[in-house]
């Protein structure tokens, strides 16, 4: 049993470092208040090769496993929620589907650039009604000549306002059953609606999205057939786990350190509260407690890179993780006191963006239907 990182992966979690230090912490706070979507440093990573590392080479990608994307991810967390938000969607969510699934041509013109960021891309699921239950969707796709044309109403859509294309699930056929289309910006009926206004995560827009009888080229049906979308999609759920997981790592990694210098110097009855054992105990709780997420983050990457059984770790990582990773950010507030109450201190951002972990890629609930369910069987 190996717990070191090989030298790529150290070279790649220090080049991620390097530049959440340098550019991305400096900026975090000002674009978080400016509510703006973080568009020079969402094209930075495009020339770091971030959004390709899934992918393999003739598109344009890296070929890197998961494991490793994880530990860049967690970096770029650990400076911005916002920004890793944008850059997970973009790089799995975003893209998997038009790899999995598309033809040349939309390969060529929508894939290539978004993996070196310049197309942005979202996926359209969740619905007013429809959340966590997946027969609940009720957007249909209709087959007209030449095409489909879509009519329903999506929400809480990440990086929506500026997505060049749509990954939308939508029912079809005769068994309205889950199929998968692509919808490019500027398709008649398409309408990026109202932005949903966030306790955390400013920096990064969340709009509604409707459908009006929009027509969709034959050739933009991703689906190989109707009603495989639920299939392909079941296929990278785990992944959004794990991914969502090692984002909340970052997230608690920061607000430990920030946590840690806070103790260190602030100074109550003549000493650094650091020096108090009621503080000593919450700083020894909160990097436990990172630790285990990190290695069932790490443990659960591993099973899905070496194709082994692994929906039941993904779910578990991404409840500790999440968990755990809200716990620290509550703890790292209350080591600060009035201070990590204050706007000029990034705890209290990290508070509030934590929670953007807890629900993406499903609750905590439904995570431990997941795993209850796992163990049963």
């Amino acid at each position: 049993m190996d717990f070191d990182l090989t030298e790529d992966q150290r070279a790649i979690q220090e080049t991620f470092a390097r530049f959440v230090d340098r550019e991305v912490a400096p900026a975090a706070a000002a674009l978080d208040e400016a509510h703006e979507f973080p568009r020079a440093l969402f094209a930075r990573l495009g020339e770091l090769g971030f959004f390709g590392m899934r992918y393999p080479e003739e598109v344009g990608g890296l070929g890197i496993d998961l494991a490793t994307f994880c530990l860049a991810l967690s970096e770029i967390a650990r400076g911005s929620l916002s920004l890793a938000g944008a850059a997970a969607m973009q790089a799995l969510m975003g893209t998997n589907f038009l790899h999995l699934l598309g033809n040349g041509d939309i390969k060529d013109r929508l894939l290539v650039p978004a993996l070196r960021g310049e197309k942005i891309g979202a996926i359209c699921m969740t619905e007013p009604n429809a959340g966590s239950d997946l027969s609940g969707i009720s957007t249909t796709a209709t087959k007209v000549d030449g095409g489909w044309k879509i009519s329903g109403q999506k929400t809480w859509i990440t990086s929506a306002p500026m997505a060049d294309f749509f990954t939308v699930f939508a029912r079809a056929g005769a068994e309205r059953k889950l199929t998968i289309f692509l919808v490019e910006k500027g398709f008649p009926g398409l309408t990026v609606g109202r932005s949903i206004e966030k306790m955390g995560v400013w920096a990064l827009p969340t709009s509604e999205v409707a459908f009006d009888e929009c027509f969709v080229p034959d050739g933009n049906m991703l689906s190989k057939e109707i009603g495989d979308g639920e299939g392909h999609l079941r296929t990278i759920l785990s992944e959004i786990r794990i991914i969502t997981g090692a984002m909340a790592n970052g997230v608690a990694r920061a607000a430990l350190a920030e946590a840690i210098r806070y103790a260190g110097e602030r100074k109550q009855f003549g000493k650094p509260i650091a020096a108090f054992q009621a503080i000593q105990f919450k700083l020894a709780e909160m990097a436990t407690d990172l630790e285990a997420a990190e290695q069932l983050v790490r443990y659960a990457a591993w099973l899905k890179d070496n194709r082994r059984p692994h929906a039941q770790q993904a779910a578990m990582a991404k409840l500790f993780a999440t968990e755990a990773a809200a716990r620290t950010c509550d703890q790292a507030a209350r080591v600060l006191a009035s201070y990590g109450f204050a706007m000029e201190y990034p705890v209290q951002r990290y508070l509030r963006d934590i929670r953007f972990t807890l629900i993406g890629g499903g609750t905590s609930e439904i995570l431990k239907m997941i795993i209850g369910k796992e163990l049963a069987s």
